[in-house]
């Protein structure tokens, strides 16, 4: 279980990297919407391990909900660089 997390946080630095480079805010928003699927995939495996259901819960909440306060993000982007 640890080497499948580890794999997973070596899979969540890529869409990093892409973010960190300038580049279109469509392709930012992809790469922002990555790492935060990631990141509660993340979030559930690690309660699955610990067998904490209140960690469950927070990671679904940041897999359900996560990706709403991107589009907000990236309508505020797209506004500034216009």
């Amino acid at each position: 279980m640890t080497l499948l997390l580890w794999g997973m946080v070596l899979a969540l630095l890529i869409p990093i990297a892409v973010a960190c480079r300038p580049s279109d805010v469509w392709h930012r928003l992809a790469a922002f919407a990555s790492v935060a699927t990631k990141v509660a995939l993340i979030i559930l495996v690690v309660s699955a391990v610990r067998g904490d259901q209140m960690l469950g819960l927070a990671g679904v909440i940041v897999l359900c909900a996560g990706n709403a306060g991107l589009l907000l993000l990236a309508n505020l982007l797209r506004g500034v660089e216009r």
